[in-house]
């Protein structure tokens, strides 16, 4: 009898034990657990720790509430202003409602996922280049209220989306590129120009100064010789002032005072006499006669 009533006790010890090793369920910290009873949502998800179920009744499936990483794969479309891109962007969401996650949507990834592509594509359309480029804070925005407005329901909430990168066609970055150089030519000739402007402001100024004192013309011509002259690999050429020439002209057109002027009268001009040639007979002579011979010597006689 004892030996039957030890037996029995063993039984029911063994079956306890593999009743609660079946029925014994270990949450982690970051899962909820969801049971369901004969295919029916039992109460609340099951917090972390240990918990028990009915084995072969009960069926429990633990949700993760870590946020989520996922990588949208890149969409191509046409912007507003039709410009062909490229554009990927990643997604944070995290489970805050573990019932509805597994009752609301067959695969909530999928569903997050496929809603993220999407609205990046709807994004692209609708958004100019400029705005992809420069302005993604508010694209950002609006392509995460557009994610999380179905996933509410879901049980699922969007933390951030972010547009990672922006690929563009060669022939459009090599036209961005020549604008962006025109832009900065743009602006370096503005600074020139204002540049010249102001220095051109300040000569002024300094030659309105200079002519009222002569000599810092001069002296500004020395400081400007010794400056070129520092340099001995230079060739000097100095330049005479205008204002020099006109002294010397005034000192030669004044007469010294101690000097007596001298009247001097310059010889009356002649008028310019035509010259005729001479023939070679003289008016007077007569005309060519041969000259007469000489007298014959007497000759002697016998």
């Amino acid at each position: 009898m004892v030996e039957e009533l030890l037996a029995a006790a063993a039984a029911t010890g063994s079956a306890a034990v593999l009743y609660v090793a079946a029925a014994a369920r270990v949450i982690k910290q970051y899962e909820r657990g969801v049971v369901f009873r004969l295919g029916r949502l039992l109460g609340e998800p099951r917090t972390p720790g240990f918990t028990m179920i009915v084995p072969a009744i009960d069926h429990i499936r633990k949700v993760n509430m870590q946020i989520v990483t996922m990588p949208v794969p890149a969409q191509e479309g046409i912007t507003r202003d039709n410009v062909t891109v490229r554009v990927d962007a990643v997604v944070y969401f995290k489970v805050v409602d573990a019932s509805n996650a597994l009752v609301r949507v067959e695969d909530y990834k999928f569903a997050v996922s496929q809603m993220a592509q999407t609205s990046l594509r709807s994004i692209i359309g609708k958004s100019d280049l400029d705005d992809l480029l420069s302005n993604r804070e508010k694209l950002n925005q609006g392509l995460e209220l557009m994610i999380d407005s179905p996933a509410v329901g879901w049980g699922v909430q969007v933390d951030r989306v972010e547009i990672k990168d922006v690929s563009l066609p060669e022939t459009m970055k090599r036209s961005m590129a020549r604008q962006a150089e025109a832009d900065r030519e743009r602006r370096a000739r503005i600074i020139n120009a204002d540049a010249e402007l102001q220095a051109s402001k300040k000569l002024a100024e300094a030659a309105h100064q200079m002519a009222d004192a002569p000599s810092a013309l001069q002296l500004r011509l020395l400081q400007t010789v010794m400056a070129v002259a520092a340099e001995k690999n230079s060739t000097l050429v100095l330049p005479i002032p205008v204002e020099l020439l006109r002294f010397l002209e005034r000192g030669k057109e004044e007469p010294h005072p101690d000097a007596t002027p001298q009247q001097t009268q310059a010889p009356p001009e002649t008028p310019p006499q035509q010259i005729e040639q001479a023939p070679d007979i003289a008016p007077n002579t007569p005309p060519d006669i041969p000259p007469e011979a000489p007298p014959a010597a007497p000759t002697p006689t016998e």
